[in-house]
């Protein structure tokens, strides 16, 4: 975009340096120093000079017992599984406690129960935290299981915007069909289809 203003929470970060905007981001490549503890790379979100307080390190300890990593903490990034190095980086997330968390085919390397795993973490800890969560996607199914409202890129362009509920319907956007392969919405939606329980 070459104009236009960035507002969170009603203010224009869009001046600012990164650092000072309030996001949180997870890529599909964690982003975790590979010779620091999984606890220091969740450390930095609260200090980058490392220098934790007792409150950070009880912080860093909530956090890695809600992303299910409680007792894991001294472990190096490559002795722990994809999806725990995907946990770890939602760790740093949360000791982060910004309003935004923005997630960039975060989970694209993980099989489909692991994925749907931490699908619904990311569901769980954005109705705990009432974060906005802006998630960028290929898969349908991952917005149709924990999305809200949707915008469907084609080409690089908006194509359609619309709840959730509004794309996964015969009804839905034409472009959006295409994508999933369904013209009038049929069989090339049933993947698609599964909701959380």
């Amino acid at each position: 975009p070459q104009s236009g203003r960035v507002l969170i929470g009603g203010g224009d970060v869009g001046g600012k340096p990164p650092s000072a905007r309030p996001v949180s981001m997870v890529f599909q490549e964690n982003n975790l120093f590979a010779h620091l503890s999984v606890e220091r790379n969740v450390g930095l979100g609260r200090s980058p000079s490392l220098k934790l307080t007792e409150a950070d390190h009880a912080a860093i300890a909530g956090a890695f017992k809600r992303v299910g990593l409680a007792g894991k903490q001294q472990r190096l990034p490559r002795e722990l599984s994809g999806g725990e190095r995907q946990r770890v980086a939602l760790a740093r997330v949360l000791v982060r406690d910004r309003p935004v968390l923005l997630l960039d085919e975060p989970f694209a390397s993980l099989g489909p129960a692991l994925r749907d795993d931490m699908l619904d973490l990311v569901a769980d800890l954005q109705a705990e935290r009432r974060m906005t969560v802006l998630f960028v996607t290929h898969q349908p199914e991952d917005a149709h299981r924990i999305g809200q409202d949707m915008v469907f890129l084609d080409n690089g362009t908006v194509a359609a915007t619309g709840t959730v509920a509004d794309f996964f319907t015969k009804a839905g956007p034409e472009a959006f069909r295409r994508y999933i392969g369904a013209g009038p919405f049929g069989a090339g939606s049933r993947d698609v289809a599964r909701k959380r329980t």
